[in-house]
């Protein structure tokens, strides 16, 4: 157990009076650490989190706008550990099976996400923080130049199609001045590949991007979805929560698919879902040339990741870290032949 783990487990303790509650630690990570004691869950968010930034998202959690879509968070009064690290309690939910995937809810992922795109930004509590989707996008990239691992076709793939994307999907154009010095650094490497196909392809995606400010998930899988009761499922973690363009929330599905381990039937159920619900991210037609940017970018981030962990645990990727590289080279060679 770390010690983050450590500090909350006694923080949650003190918090229900009873220094001798069974505490079930669910998450144990430098980004999350995650304890549960009986029907409550705390959780301790990323370091640096941005205290008025989480107080926003808080807020939206818990607003009636939001009542059904999101999980309310538990209003305890915890603020920080030891550490620095905020934290916050939320009620005990049965996540997504990860053995039962005939069960996995694509169609009320579907619907959860067009009622929280639906929802009225002006109502809100605000000022609204930016979905931080890209950011995270591009930190993959920068721990991925971090791990300084040797030359390889895989990591040229990924660092091509990472410069191809344009800037709002690289974080590029975030306010957050913490964010956006490390996202300058990381992008300085990009700036002189492949400037005029970025270009070409910001021109487009702009008039793509109609509906760019709706509030966002950011961060959207079945990890991300729990339930209360048999049919009652909410979207929780509103770490990435916040103003920005819906298509992302659909394009770690999007990209699965396209990489062949997202079932077609569950694909159509998940997108026909959306649609079904006003969901205004994909359109009723050809849903890909809203979906092409945000699912490039997550195909990136997701075989950066894969690339640096399996590196750093000194093992080979698995068959789903694989298939995530794979498209992403798929990509790097389709930018090639395009020019």
């Amino acid at each position: 157990m770390s010690q983050t783990a450590a500090q909350l487990v006694a923080a949650l303790r003190r918090g229900r009076r009873d220094a001798t509650a069974e505490v079930t630690v669910l998450a144990d990570r430098p980004d999350a650490t995650v304890v549960r004691c009986g029907q409550v869950v705390a959780k301790a968010h990323p370091p640096g989190t941005d205290p008025a930034e989480l107080a926003v998202r808080l807020g939206i959690a818990a607003h009636p706008r939001c009542a059904g879509i999101l999980l309310p968070p538990v209003d305890d009064g915890m603020t920080a550990l030891p550490d620095g690290r905020r934290v916050t309690l939320w009620p005990y939910g049965e996540p997504v099976a990860p053995d039962a995937p005939d069960a996995a809810p694509w169609v009320e992922a579907g619907k959860l996400l067009a009622r929280l795109h639906a929802v009225p930004v002006a109502e809100l509590p605000g000022p609204l923080p930016a979905m931080r989707g890209p950011v995270k996008a591009a930190r993959a990239i920068a721990r991925l130049r971090a791990a300084a691992l040797p030359d390889s076709a895989a990591i040229r793939a990924v660092s091509h199609a990472w410069a191809g994307l344009p800037d709002w999907a690289r974080g590029v154009d975030r306010a957050d001045r913490t964010d956006r010095v490390d996202l300058d650094r990381t992008d300085r490497r990009d700036r002189t590949d492949r400037r005029d196909h970025r270009d070409r392809t910001d021109h487009r995606d702009r008039a793509d991007r109609q509906e760019a400010d709706r509030l966002c998930h950011g961060d959207l899988h079945l990890g991300q979805l729990i339930r209360r009761r048999a049919t009652d499922w909410r979207l929780i973690d509103i770490d990435d929560l916040g103003l920005g363009d819906p298509a992302w929330d659909l394009a770690r599905p999007a990209a699965w698919y396209a990489a062949g381990l997202l079932a077609p039937e569950d694909w159509d159920r998940f997108l026909g879902a959306y649609r079904a619900a006003g969901g205004p991210a994909a359109g009723q037609g050809d849903p890909w040339p809203r979906l092409d940017v945000p699912a490039r970018a997550l195909t990136v981030q997701t075989a950066a990741l894969a690339l640096a962990k399996a590196a750093a645990a000194g093992r080979a990727l698995d068959e789903a870290e694989e298939a995530m590289v794979e498209a992403a080279v798929r990509i790097a060679r389709y930018m090639e032949a395009v020019g």
